[in-house]
């Protein structure tokens, strides 16, 4: 964008900001321009936690349509803005809640086998009349209706401490299967895996790896859960975007292969301008997070554009699975 009308946006968008008492969350993924006019920068849900604790009215969530709802659930009193209503994560609508519609005794997979995935035309409510006395754990990358069927809700940080809290042998992990085979590896509990993935990260392969790591042989590589499993089990370090954030800055190494959606790159040097950041594959790049801009940003406090309201009955319960994550410490 040409520098005098990024800075003409930018001092309208501050200026409204104060005018509303509203602040800008802004996702380790969006563009760099948006990253800087943001009050708050991070992971979805650290980031709903963050504003429901700011004395403000507006929320501008610069993310996809499930970090608003977040912040809906957690601020039911403030107003949340989503700059681009049409922002998705094609992994979170993956899943539906729905009816059941399979019949148990002539589905072949009845007996579900060692890393068993269920496919796309089972809904929640399936798995749940398959497995009624297993939890639901749901990744924070799913709709409100989801969660709102789920018992507890996780992060791509903590999945393997929440199902190692609850008390059941066997567990629902939705949507990510890759998060949930990464869990399933370091958990003796039996995890039922649902056949969701993230377009940016599931594209990872060993090869890419293997590549990356001859082309720069100094570097450590870091690989968000939300990889596949031969490409978590080659990283020199397995964590969310916040947890890459805190590694590249406490580590010595200078050099570092970053597996994730290359948006956090710009935060990363930004943070850490003596040492040097490649990205895994230069394709790995959300559409849907980059389709935030500086006007879509003004034109939604503008006009109060594309609120996010969670109902009630959905925003209590979605609540509740979140409230019995963040209880264990």
């Amino acid at each position: 964008m040409v520098g005098d009308l990024a800075d003409s946006l930018i001092r309208e968008i501050l200026r409204l900001k104060r005018e509303l008492n509203a602040i800008i969350l802004a996702h380790n993924y969006q563009r760099g321009e948006i990253q800087d006019i943001a009050d708050f920068v991070g992971d979805s849900l650290e980031l709903s936690i963050t504003a429901s604790t700011k004395p403000c009215d507006i929320i501008v969530f610069c993310g996809v349509h499930f970090m608003a709802e977040s912040a809906s659930i957690l601020s039911p009193e403030k107003t949340v803005l989503l700059p681009e209503i049409d922002a998705t994560c094609p992994m979170a609508d993956m899943i539906e809640v729905s009816s059941p519609r399979k019949v148990w005794k002539s589905f072949p997979g009845y007996e579900i086998q060692p890393n068993f995935v269920f496919p796309h035309d089972f809904t929640l409510k399936d798995i749940k009349a398959l497995y009624p006395e297993a939890p639901v754990v749901s990744y924070v990358n799913t709709t409100a209706a989801v969660k709102a069927e789920s018992y507890i809700c996780c992060t791509s940080a903590n999945v393997i401490k929440i199902i190692e809290s609850l008390e059941a042998d066997t567990v629902i992990c939705v949507p990510d299967k890759n998060l949930s085979m990464w869990a399933q590896k370091h958990t003796k509990k039996k995890v039922i895996t649902w056949d969701g993935f993230c377009h940016v990260h599931d594209r990872i392969t060993i090869e890419d790896v293997m590549k990356a790591k001859k082309q720069y042989p100094k570097a450590l590589f870091m690989a968000h859960p939300e990889c596949r499993l031969e490409v978590l089990e080659a990283a020199d370090h397995v964590t969310s975007t916040s947890g890459m954030l805190r590694f590249a800055k406490a580590s010595d190494a200078k050099e570092f292969i970053v597996g994730t959606e290359t948006g956090i790159i710009y935060r990363l040097k930004k943070e850490n301008p003596d040492k040097v950041f490649y990205p895994l594959r230069k394709d790995m790049v959300c559409p849907n997070m980059k389709k935030t801009t500086l006007k879509s940003v003004l034109t939604a406090m503008q006009k109060m554009k594309n609120v996010i309201k969670v109902p009630e009955e959905i925003r209590v319960p979605a609540k509740k699975a979140l409230d019995r994550m963040l209880l264990i410490k």
